[in-house]
């Protein structure tokens, strides 16, 4: 049975942190989450420099929207449900699924090596990498980011090609765009389409979402928040190869909130959506205190903050980390905390949801700010709602 998807919330603009409510979203609202949200925003924007926040929370299908500040200091637009923000690293849990949803169609399947579908490496040892390797960073051993000195496909070919392991393959994890960013463009050759086009014209209406975009219409630049880096200068993304698999998605709370509950398990999306969805919570290693799903990254629930200042701390990001290989990988699970945290040069984002308690959490700013402020401020929400 479907969950009725209810409205309610509280729009807050801070200006000078002289917050104002708009009566029409202020209805049916609960105290302890709104003192909660809005407290947390506040401690945020003042500590981080943060201009702009919008918060969405979903208890059973019921939505609050909390929106703080402004999207642009140069225009003094407000922060709304439908500002668009770069969610960075959460572009991850999107291309994981368009993963999914071709396996499911038949399309492509992820205990395929690269090989079968990038036949220019066959022979190499990047092709020898199943596909699942690429979405749980456990390839071998890549850089953060594709080199720059790699501007086009011919390059980013011969760059595979030389590629050689820092590591057995399954045996560390290394958070890498790389490894991601070409299981994105794997996905997208099995469906015999571009990636942005498999993306915007087949995966996000699939998943009901209507403004979630790699490459922003003309006719929605209105909405789409400046972003400030650590100097307080605006900048919006400059996407290297393969930034559209790895980091490239904009989009709003209404629609992040919409996936985060899809994975909650709530509303009825169709069967093969739903099965891709679910797919992609099948935990292939343990690291720490995490279980690396494809993309996301679980804990099991009840989860201490501590565990996931651990899991989401730059250590995991930057460094190798040894792994403990799942046999058989573990099915999906609903006493879990799933969560990513995303980023690029002017914004910060932060998605989390707890399948058995069919509750979830996005945190969408236009500045980036540490990861440990995110998971806190989520944790409190999360509190609140207990």
């Amino acid at each position: 049975m479907s969950v009725p998807r209810k409205l309610s919330g509280l729009t807050l603009v801070l200006a000078g942190f002289c917050a104002f409510g708009t009566p029409a979203l202020a209805q049916n609202l609960d105290p302890q989450l709104d003192a909660a949200v809005t407290e947390g925003a506040r401690q945020v924007m003042q500590t981080y420099g943060v201009p702009g926040l919008s918060i969405a929370v979903s208890v059973n299908g019921r939505q609050h929207f909390y929106n703080f500040g402004v999207a642009s200091r140069a225009t003094q637009a407000h922060i709304t449900p439908d500002t668009l923000f770069e969610v960075g690293s959460i572009s991850k849990t999107l291309t994981a699924t368009l993963a999914t949803y071709a396996q499911v169609n038949g399309q492509l399947s992820l205990s395929d090596p690269v090989s079968r579908y990038v036949p220019e490496l066959q022979g190499s040892a990047f092709g020898k990498v199943q596909l699942s390797h690429l979405a749980t960073h456990t390839a071998g051993g890549f850089p953060l980011q594709v080199p720059d000195a790699v501007q086009n496909e011919s390059q980013l070919m011969d760059y595979f090609k030389d590629w050689k392991p820092v590591y057995p393959t399954g045996t560390q994890r290394s958070y890498a765009n790389p490894s991601i960013g070409m299981l994105g463009l794997i996905t997208a050759r099995s469906m015999n389409l571009p990636f942005v086009q498999a993306m915007e014209n087949t995966l996000f209406p699939a998943l009901g979402l209507h403004s979630t975009y790699i490459e922003v219409p003309k006719s929605k630049m209105a909405l789409y928040a400046q972003g400030y880096d650590k100097q307080d200068q605006p900048v919006r993304l400059n996407s290297g190869m393969l930034g559209n698999e790895a980091y490239g998605v904009k989009t709003s709370s209404r629609d992040l909130i919409h996936f985060a509950e899809l994975n909650a398990g709530l509303g009825e999306p169709p069967a093969k959506v739903g099965r891709a969805i679910r797919d992609t919570h099948t935990g292939y290693f343990r690291v720490g205190p995490m279980t690396q799903d494809l993309i996301w990254e679980q804990y099991a629930y009840p989860v201490t903050l501590k565990n996931l200042l651990v899991g989401n701390s730059d250590k995991m990001v930057y460094n190798n980390n040894d792994v403990i290989a799942l046999h058989p990988p573990l099915a999906p699970q609903e006493a879990v905390w799933l969560n990513k945290t995303g980023s690029t040069g002017g914004f910060g984002g932060y998605i989390a949801l707890v399948p058995a308690k069919k509750q979830a959490v996005v945190i969408l700013a236009n500045k980036n700010y540490p990861n440990s402020a995110r998971i806190e401020l989520a944790y409190k929400i999360f509190n609140a709602l207990d």
